[in-house]
């Protein structure tokens, strides 16, 4: 189990990663969908560090599994956030928003049975 979280958790802190950088850069792809769907270009700033913490806090669970836990609680929760985002303005094109808030979730339980 240990190792699934190993390969999961560097997969997800590389994804977000490169998705705090296009946030933080306010790429158009990026900025566009938020935009879409209500977020505030105020937010971006604090979206991105969310986005940071989480990658960190996964890596961080290698070592101290409790930190694993709680970023991928805040993963899970920050994308069902997503999500709902998309719903209340009937935008379908949540794909991504989707398996990112499985992707997390299966960290969480990996990581909870290797412990």
């Amino acid at each position: 189990m240990f190792i699934g979280y190993v390969v999961l958790a560097a997969l997800l802190a590389l994804a977000m990663t490169g998705s705090a950088v296009a946030t933080f850069t306010r790429n158009p792809a990026v900025v566009g969908s938020m935009t879409k769907v209500g977020v505030p270009d105020g937010w971006l700033p604090w979206l991105g560090t969310a986005k940071v913490a989480g990658a960190l806090g996964l890596l961080a669970g290698l070592v101290v599994p409790v930190l694993g836990e709680a970023a991928a609680v805040g993963l899970v929760l920050y994308f069902i956030g997503a999500v709902i985002a998309h719903v209340r303005v009937k935008d379908y094109a949540m794909a991504p928003a989707l398996v990112l808030t499985v992707l997390p979730a299966i960290a969480l339980v990996l990581r909870m049975a290797s412990a």
